[in-house]
């Protein structure tokens, strides 16, 4: 601890922020100034209860700070060498302990006592599961509870294929349950499922293993067996303020958390890893959700870490498509991944009101990625990233309305490059702001800016950039669209886009200096 007071280091240095709070679980953010998500050096912090006694102390080394162990309805003061902040744990109706329905680290296969578990939760109530590795079958959680899995848990998916329900495309309300790519489709059920799961917590320093890497799963990446697409490891639709922290998500067999129709979702202090040959395992997928915020997170995948989505147009009935608003990402640390943050390509409903700040992307393929193509029509505008370091990123920015997905996506139709008629199937992609990025290593292209001739991105701005090249760069195409050329070391490339800026790229690329 630094020798100032409470108050004075309150007035002297950010107060560390409260993220999200339960019952005995509490997620915190201690960002000193020019910090992102790795610290620069450690944070000595404390715990103390009400009584003046201090029950936990640590040093932190990312800005996100996870407290596990806590009370309920308990207070506590949090002190750290940035400041101090007191904070209430939530209330909790009942304790129920997974180990007294007879889970087991012996048994093949813990569902049905994890479900009866779940079952006998009370509104308001705990469902605690203890150290150890539980395999399991998928769950379904209820409303108004919070699934603790405490440090040392490991819950593990099951390899069994003939094990996993499936989630028909509809329910009987017509409400879309199961999904694939941003269509309505039947999809075996994840690990973690919540449907209609209101007021949820899933929360501890436990790890979800969502078995991607024990069954078959990945070997089929694009098929459907068993008339069921691959799961993902936490799914939730239709559920509102929901909280996921602490945990650590692993293995997924395709998309690892995805929230759907889901409004008021927070995501903090966890950790989603799957291996990178791992195909399609995107860390976190909102799609057609409202309200989120997504703080202090560490990815490390296969496919893209954050990637947002809004449904695909369908031929016919389109009745499931709802936009995507109000998403706030900060102090994030991606890795390696196909992109950093990602919207599209299921963009048909409409992307509005993104902002991303404060964030690391190290090794990612792209930084800010944009992407879709005609037929899928749907606005994308509102986007905003700022205060982001990329290290080892070859394209920092890139936006492709020509990006060639499905089976038809390298049909003329879709890559010509002559105007098509303009129609609701037109994707639109407007206002996209980027300040104060420092981009090290880049190999291809600051940013690749690719628009339809009928339809040209527009209020692209780029601010406050600091670019260095890496030496020797193999030539690559920026983007998945035909027709692009091989670049390295190129500062801007645009076409049917306006793009302002401050950069001075023609000097950047004839000096490979810093700009």
């Amino acid at each position: 601890m630094t020798g100032l007071s409470a108050s004075e280091r309150d007035i002297q240095m950010p107060v560390p922020q409260i993220l999200a709070v339960s019952a005995r679980t509490a997620s915190l953010l201690v960002v000193p100034e020019g910090a992102k998500y790795t610290l620069p050096a450690p944070i000595r912090w404390t715990l103390t209860d009400a009584e003046h006694v201090v029950v936990k102390s640590g040093e932190a080394h990312s800005v996100g700070i996870f407290l596990d162990k806590l009370t309920p309805n308990s207070t506590y003061l949090f002190e750290s060498d940035l400041g101090s902040v007191r904070f209430q744990t939530q209330s909790c109706a009942g304790l129920i302990d997974a180990m007294e329905f007879g889970v087991t680290p012996d048994a093949k296969d813990n569902g049905q006592a994890l479900q009866r578990a779940i079952e006998a939760v009370p509104k308001g109530g705990t469902l605690r599961v203890g150290a150890g590795t539980y395999a399991s079958s998928p769950l379904f959680l209820h409303p108004n509870m919070t699934l603790l899995l405490e440090r040392g848990c490991i819950l593990s998916a099951i390899s069994n294929r003939s094990q996993w329900p499936i989630l028909n495309a509809h329910d009987e309300q017509g409400r879309v349950l199961g999904t694939w790519e941003g269509l309505p489709e039947a999809s075996h059920a994840a690990l973690i499922t919540g449907i209609d799961c209101h007021n949820l917590t899933i929360t501890g320093a436990g790890t979800i293993d969502g078995g991607g890497s024990t069954g078959d799963w990945w070997q089929w990446p694009k098929e459907t067996r068993a008339g069921a697409r691959r799961p993902r490891t936490i799914h939730l639709a239709h559920s509102n303020q929901v909280t996921l922290t602490g945990v650590a998500v692993r293995n997924s067999p395709s998309w690892t958390v995805h929230p759907y129709c889901c409004n008021n979702l927070h995501v903090s202090n966890v950790s989603i890893s799957n291996p990178p040959t791992s195909p399609n395992t995107d860390g976190l997928n909102p799609e057609s959700c409202e309200d989120v915020t997504i703080s202090a997170v560490h990815f490390s995948v296969g496919d893209d870490c954050i990637a947002i989505k809004a449904g695909k147009r369908a031929i016919d009935d389109n009745s499931h498509l709802v936009p995507t608003r109000g998403i706030a990402i900060q102090n994030c640390l991606m890795e390696r991944g196909h992109g950093a943050v990602v919207l599209g390509s299921e963009i048909s409903g409409g992307i509005f009101d993104i902002d991303i700040r404060n964030c690391e992307f190290n090794a990612t393929d792209r930084g800010l990625r944009i992407k879709t193509r005609r037929g899928r029509g749907g606005e994308v505008s509102s986007i905003r990233m700022s205060d982001v370091d990329m290290t080892d990123v070859p394209t920092p920015l890139a936006i492709n309305a020509f990006y060639y997905c499905d089976p038809d996506g390298k049909s003329d139709w879709v890559q010509s490059r002559e105007p098509a008629p303009v129609s609701e199937t037109t994707p639109i992609i407007k206002d996209v702001s980027i300040e104060r990025v420092s981009a090290r290593g880049v190999t291809t292209a600051f940013a690749a800016v690719l628009g339809l001739p009928e339809a040209p991105i527009s209020g692209v701005t780029i601010r406050d950039v600091t670019l260095t090249f890496a030496p020797n760069p193999a030539p690559d195409v920026p983007l998945m669209a035909l027709h692009v050329p091989t670049m390295g070391h190129a500062g801007l490339w645009a076409e049917f886009a306006t793009v302002d800026h401050d950069i001075n790229f023609s000097a950047l690329q004839k000096d490979t200096a810093p700009c």
